[in-house]
């Protein structure tokens, strides 16, 4: 059923990812499927571009890369079935566009207890719920 599961992770914070990353492994190894992880990165400010090093962007990619790996490794899924992926753009946008692209067939993401302002201006996970063409399951903190 679940064969293409994609598990958005904010490395900033990967101890909220971890209750994705186990639901993820358990429906993977159910349904013998494949994970993606993915990590989206902000667009660096154009007015901050002056102050960055050239090579920001470069180093900021590899460094997500790495710490990607790190988090594929101590997942618990075997290694023919984790993939990852660093995406530069807009959260929700760059999450809804990896999807697509492997034909997930479940998105598994984390999210924080609803707090008074994302009832007003949404959220990541709300904005994946409403849009994605697969399903979603969102693990609550």
């Amino acid at each position: 059923m679940f064969k293409s599961i994609l598990v958005p992770i904010d490395l900033a914070d990967t101890d909220l990812a971890k209750g994705a990353i186990a639901t993820a492994a358990t429906l993977s190894k159910t349904w013998s499927g494949n994970v993606r992880l993915l990590n989206v990165l902000p667009m660096t400010p154009v007015m901050l571009a002056e102050y960055v090093p050239a090579d920001f962007d470069a180093q900021q990619r590899e460094t997500s890369e790495e710490a990607l790996q790190i988090v594929a490794r101590e997942s618990g899924i075997e290694a023919s079935r984790i993939s990852s992926v660093v995406r530069q753009g807009g959260i929700y946008h760059e999450i809804l566009e990896e999807a697509a692209a492997i034909k997930a067939d479940l998105i598994v993401m984390t999210s924080h207890r609803p707090a008074m302002r994302t009832y007003f201006l949404g959220s990541n996970a709300g904005h994946v719920v409403r849009y994605a063409k697969c399903s979603v399951l969102v693990v609550r903190h």
